[in-house]
């Protein structure tokens, strides 16, 4: 009788061991899911098209635009060799900063209102980060 009662206490020690292996994997899995590359890829990546997003509207300031034209060029001067991360400026169908520029080469006018749109990468490193961003003057 007492080997019969060492072997159930046995056993019953076998399946609580394995219980415990069989939650900590199951922590882990939903753990991983949260440090995950591809979501913190994509948080990167809003957090780089939110800089830029909030200069979008019908009726920005020529003051604001020169602002943007600023944080463009520091941040394509920034990126060194990658180019997936670099944003081109066009106003009134010029280029203002280039991708591959330094300098600005065309500003807003201030007191005048303008429109602003991000447009986005559609392929490669840049797919659905913003690569140019379009300045029409208001008429």
């Amino acid at each position: 009788m007492e080997n019969a009662s060492k072997a159930l206490i046995i056993a019953g020690a076998i399946l609580l061991a394995i219980l415990i292996i069989s939650l900590g994997i199951i922590i882990y899995q939903q753990a991983a899911g949260v440090t995950d590359d591809s979501n913190m890829e994509k948080l990167s990546n809003q957090n780089f098209n939110l800089q830029w997003t909030n200069y979008e509207g019908n009726r920005v300031a020529g003051s604001t635009v020169n602002a943007m034209l600023q944080s463009v060029l520091a941040n394509n001067t920034s990126q060194g060799d990658s180019t997936s991360r670099r944003v081109q400026v066009t106003i009134d169908g010029n280029e203002a900063v280039g991708a591959n520029g330094t300098a600005i080469t065309k500003r807003a006018t201030n007191g005048d209102m303008y429109t602003v749109t991000c447009k986005y990468g559609s392929s490669g490193a840049s797919q659905g980060l913003v690569t140019v961003i379009e300045v029409t003057k208001n008429s």
